[in-house]
């Protein structure tokens, strides 16, 4: 006859380990994405870096896309923050900076990239990398500037839409190309989207 305690459950451990092992799969994958690029990452080096078994990562995933999304948009959440405050010209301008820096300079930023170049021949990560990272995150970008215009902080000729390709569009073409991100590129597609000059 067993006996019920009272007492509530502890949490079992096996969360935390998942929860470790989980990560150090997040981090395998986007070490390995930089250090040898797209077509050679496996799913066989992400669990032999992360020092777990293959067929937990494909009880967890059901292919390496997925698991560099996970680890884009966890490292993205954390390093490429939406501005806090109201929008202004200078937040916006800061975001681009910041975004320009991700794509050149953290290993999070190659990821997005890879799986860009990715999606312009995968329908299937396509789909996923705009319905779980890119539409999501342009969501965001437009209700930052609709914000922003709202408030007359901004007043762009475009409509939002267009608008956040043509600021974010040569940031992510200079990457791709490998081509460095000028500083004064940012300030110009600021000056002239987001505050045109009167006629």
């Amino acid at each position: 006859m067993s006996v019920t305690s009272s007492q509530p459950r502890r949490p079992r451990s096996g969360n935390r380990r998942d929860e470790a092992a989980r990560l150090a799969v997040l981090h395998a994958a986007d070490d390995l994405l930089v250090e040898h690029g797209f077509g050679a990452l496996t799913v066989e080096a992400i669990a032999r870096r992360a020092g777990v078994a293959k067929q937990t990562i494909y009880r967890w995933w059901p292919s390496k896309v997925e698991i560099l999304l996970d680890t884009l948009i966890e490292d993205s959440d954390k390093r490429l923050p939406f501005p806090t405050e109201e929008p202004t010209a200078e937040s916006i301008r800061g975001y681009l900076r910041r975004f320009a820096r991700f794509l050149a300079r953290d290993p999070a930023g190659k990821v997005l990239l890879a799986l860009v170049a990715q999606a312009q021949h995968d329908p299937d990560t396509a789909r996923s990398l705009h319905e779980r990272y890119l539409g999501p995150r342009r969501a965001r970008e437009r209700d930052m500037l609709v914000r922003a215009v709202d408030a007359g902080e901004i007043s762009p000729r475009l409509g939002p839409d267009i608008a956040i390709d043509a600021l974010v569009g040569p940031i992510v073409y200079r990457a791709l190309t490998g081509s460095s991100i000028p500083r004064d590129l940012v300030d110009t597609l600021v000056e002239d989207l987001l505050r045109p000059r009167s006629a």
